[in-house]
């Protein structure tokens, strides 16, 4: 085995890795033995078919098989051994690969164009202002989120009125025939919910407007709804029934149910922050919210600072790539992308790029550690994020500890909730290194500036 470099210049190289019949020889023969013993063929008892017949069959696949792994193996122990920090991956060089002859070669040849990765020079200095947008909490947002848990907790209760276009019924679906009689043996559906104004029928729903207790709507459901899945669920059937439905059902209303938005009071409190709260007045809760909006605020300012030091850093530090093996390497690992695609996305794809490298930089310099203590806080955070979607503030610590080790044993999860770790500690560091520009600005101009 002998694996070589041959630069081309600072960004571009050609690695040759020549493999010897040594390298391989004992594996293949192993391998054929192994194909013998398996063999089973017309005129021969298992395990004798002769070995030169073997050979003939499965000889070249095996030795091709066995090549490629010594080469994949070596050249990635090569790029590891050496240090070489690359772009992408080694692309095969066809013009300087000689063609192989699978059936008399004995020494093989192959030849890959490698791209190697610039270490850009990224000096912070407090010259240069960097804007840090501080969200302003006001007592308009705070009534925004106040409404927002009055909705979460809010019911639907019964009212002895005329439904409104916004109410919704209770009541049982009945089949009907072509005749308009109910059918014996059709489809019933007890103490149904419908809301009037998820029906796509206007027809039907300005029909529906006006009803009361113990009123009667006829309609065809797959025409009001126009969703197999949503019939399925009303009506209690499969999809499959739903979906060869036709005809209209009778739906009589017992009850007619109005949204009421839940009262502010302690009950309410503790639906939103667990039983254990201390809030027990208006005063209270909106002083929780707005505390907790602050918090909320506080990240997305994070994620806006971090675009534009970003963007502030890719247009500060200038660097050098080599452009033509990226688009090779983009179309080698992306079959589905066409050369138009590429060139359009590519100035983002470089941006991208150059922003790696220069974080890639930060935590070389500044020694960025990424420990196992701040991978579980972070994944314990995420867990938390997502119980408060469902209502749930207060978790013990136990039952948290355990949810997050269960993200954490899904591989794509922990690589993501790592790169965010350390791009937190990446922003952190060019804060303190960076004239930070506080900005005062209201939430509206703020999403403003995301949208640009």
């Amino acid at each position: 085995m002998n694996i070589t470099k041959e630069n081309i210049n600072e960004l571009n190289a050609v690695v040759t890795v020549k493999i010897e019949k040594k390298d391989y020889e004992a594996t293949v023969n192993d391998t054929l033995k192994d194909y013998r013993k398996k063999a089973n063929m017309p005129g021969f008892r298992p395990g004798k078919v002769p070995a030169g017949l073997v050979k003939k069959m499965y000889g070249k696949a095996v030795l091709a098989e066995e090549v490629n792994k010594v080469l994949s193996n070596n050249l990635t122990k090569y790029l590891v051994e050496e240090k070489l920090n690359i772009l992408g991956e080694p692309l095969p060089n066809d013009e300087k690969t000689p063609e192989i002859d699978w059936e008399n070669a004995e020494d093989f040849e192959f030849v890959f164009d490698i791209a190697i990765a610039p270490e850009p020079e990224v000096k912070l200095d407090k010259r240069k202002k960097y804007p840090l947008y501080k969200i302003q909490v006001d007592e308009e947002s705070i009534d925004k989120q106040v409404d927002a848990y009055s909705n979460q907790f809010g019911q639907n209760v019964k009212v002895d009125e005329e439904a409104a276009e916004k109410d919704t019924f209770r009541g049982d679906f009945a089949q009907l025939d072509a005749d308009g009689n109910e059918l014996e043996e059709g489809i019933k559906a007890e103490q149904v919910v419908i809301a009037i104004d998820l029906m796509k029928d206007e027809e039907v729903k300005n029909a529906a407007i006006g009803k009361k207790e113990g009123d009667v709507l006829v309609f065809d459901p797959m025409k009001v709804y126009d969703n197999k899945h949503e019939v399925g669920n009303l009506l209690s059937v499969s999809h499959e029934e739903a979906e060869k439905l036709e005809g209209d059902f009778k739906f009589t209303i017992s009850e007619v149910l109005r949204f009421e938005k839940a009262e502010l009071n302690e009950d309410l409190f503790k639906k939103a922050f667990g039983e254990d709260t201390e809030i027990k007045t208006v005063e209270d809760f909106r002083a929780k919210l707005k505390t907790e909006m602050e918090n909320n605020f506080i990240q997305s300012s994070n994620y806006k600072f971090a675009l534009d030091s970003r963007d502030i850093l890719v247009e500060k530090i200038k660097m050098e790539l080599p452009e033509e093996f990226l688009k090779r390497w983009l179309k080698a690992t992306n079959k589905e992308l066409t050369d138009e695609q590429i060139e359009n996305d590519f100035d983002n794809f470089m941006k991208d790029l150059r922003w790696q490298l220069i974080k890639d930089k930060l935590t070389k310099d500044n020694e960025v550690d990424v420990k196992e203590e701040d991978i579980k806080d972070a994944a314990k955070e995420m867990a938390l994020m997502q119980f408060r979607q469902y209502g749930m503030f207060t978790m013990p610590d136990d039952y948290l500890n355990n949810y997050a080790d269960q993200i954490l044993q899904n591989e794509e999860e922990r690589r993501r909730i790592v790169t965010k770790v350390q791009e937190d500690k990446i922003i952190e560091i060019i804060k303190s290194n960076v004239n930070v520009d506080e900005k005062e600005i209201s939430l509206e101009d703020f999403n403003k500036l995301l949208e640009k």
